[in-house]
C-alpha cells in the first residue's frame, strides 16, 4: 500500500522521460538543417515526430519530404544543448526572436559532423549511433498551428557495429542507450530492471558456461 501524497499541478511542459534525435533535413538551398527534438515515438518501421509549427524543419519536410532521425546518446548532450537555442529559420520567426538566433552551418555549431545517407539526400550525424533514414508519409497540424505531427516511413537503420549484437539484426539493449529529456534535464538510462516478454536480446550477451 502507498503512502504518497499527489498533488494537483500545472507544469510548463511534459516531457517525462522522452529520447532526444537530432532530425537532419535539406534546406531550399541544398544545405543541411539540423534540429533537436525530443518528441518522437515508434511503431513498427514508422515513426511519429513532434515538431514546432514555425519550424525551419517542418517547411523543409513539406517541400523536401526527407530526413534522416539521429538518436543521440548520453554523451552527446552537450552537442544537443549547443543546437538548442539555433534556428535554421531566416528571419526568425516573432515569436522565437527572444530565445533563438539564427545559424546556417548547424554542424558546425554543434561540433557534429556530416555523413553521406544511403537512400535520402540530409546527412546522417557521424557520432550517432543509431541513424535512420526516413520518408515523409503525412504532416498534421495541432495546437491551433503551434506544432506539427510528422509520420514517417523509416527507410534504413544504420547501427554503430559496437551496438549490434554479433549475427544479428538486433540492437544490444546492454550496450545501447539513448539520451533521455527529462523536465528540460538531460539523462541517461539507469541499469536494466528486466526485459519484455517478447525481448529477443535476452541472454543474447550472457557469457558461456
Amino acid at each position: 500500500m502507498t503512502t504518497d501524497t499527489h498533488l494537483v499541478i500545472q507544469p510548463s511542459i511534459l516531457y517525462f522521460g522522452t529520447p532526444v534525435v537530432l532530425l537532419t533535413t535539406e534546406n531550399a538551398d541544398g544545405t543541411a538543417n539540423l534540429a533537436p527534438i525530443s518528441s518522437a515515438w515508434s511503431l513498427g518501421q514508422h515513426l511519429v515526430l513532434g515538431l514546432g509549427g514555425e519550424s525551419q524543419t517542418v517547411r523543409n519536410l513539406a517541400e523536401r519530404p526527407e530526413l534522416v532521425v539521429n538518436v543521440a546518446s548520453p554523451e552527446l548532450w552537450e552537442h544537443v544543448e549547443r543546437l538548442a537555442p539555433l534556428t535554421g529559420a531566416d528571419p526568425v520567426p516573432e515569436a522565437k526572436r527572444p530565445v533563438y538566433r539564427h545559424e546556417r552551418d548547424k554542424f558546425a555549431a554543434a561540433g557534429l559532423t556530416p555523413a553521406a545517407a544511403d537512400l535520402v539526400k540530409p546527412p546522417r550525424v557521424a557520432e550517432c549511433a543509431l541513424q535512420l533514414e526516413a520518408r515523409v508519409r503525412a504532416l498534421t497540424s495541432g495546437g491551433a498551428g503551434l506544432f506539427v505531427s510528422v509520420e514517417c516511413e523509416v527507410l534504413r537503420v544504420h547501427a554503430a557495429e559496437r551496438i549490434v549484437v554479433p549475427g544479428t539484426q538486433h540492437i544490444d539493449p546492454a550496450l545501447w542507450s539513448p539520451l533521455i529529456y527529462n523536465f528540460r534535464h538531460y539523462h541517461g538510462l539507469a541499469p536494466e530492471l528486466g526485459h519484455g516478454f517478447r525481448s529477443e536480446t535476452a541472454g543474447a550477451a550472457a557469457p558461456a558456461a
